[in-house]
């Protein structure tokens, strides 16, 4: 990993707060040329940094009513069971995250669902038939205070260490 120039942190904060600005804006507000600026965010993107584009929708908007935190603990470890674990919450869409953790659980995962009903059937139907799952722990969101991706890079840039 290769740490991040001011002007590469610079292009990435402001593309993380408008995917769709043109590289005639962003060279303008930072004072590039359009080519330099061109080449830096392919750069990015080529390395990974960028790993692509999206629209952020509105979770309420389009039906995703129900938010959940939901803490899986597991009884078996072995390779076949967590890698079928694994490949089954890849193929999940109502799983928006999924974390390997410390502490009680063995995964937080992030669901999505329309409303009560809907998240009670996705428990029942995927989450109680998961290979290894020994308990399931749902906390739901009552709201949202805070929702984001955007890293903070150039803090990081400041910071000391």
């Amino acid at each position: 990993m290769t740490p991040l120039d001011k002007v590469d942190a610079a292009i990435v904060d402001r593309l993380q707060r408008d995917g769709r600005l043109s590289i005639a804006k962003l060279a303008d507000e930072l004072a590039l040329s359009e080519a330099s600026c061109w080449r830096r965010q392919k750069r990015l993107e080529e390395r990974g940094v960028i790993k692509g584009y999206q629209a952020v929708l509105d979770r309420r908007q389009v039906g995703g009513g129900v938010l959940a935190f939901v803490q899986i603990g597991c009884t078996q470890h072995g390779e076949e069971v967590t890698a079928a674990f694994e490949r089954l919450i890849q193929a999940c869409p109502q799983v928006l995250s999924c974390h390997n953790t410390t502490g009680e659980a063995d995964f937080l995962l992030q669901v999505i669902a329309r409303d009560l009903d809907d998240y009670s059937d996705f428990v029942e139907r995927v989450l109680r038939k998961l290979p290894g799952v020994s308990s399931i722990r749902s906390h739901l969101s009552l709201r949202e205070l805070k929702s984001t991706h955007a890293l903070p890079v150039l803090d990081w840039l400041r910071a000391p260490g």
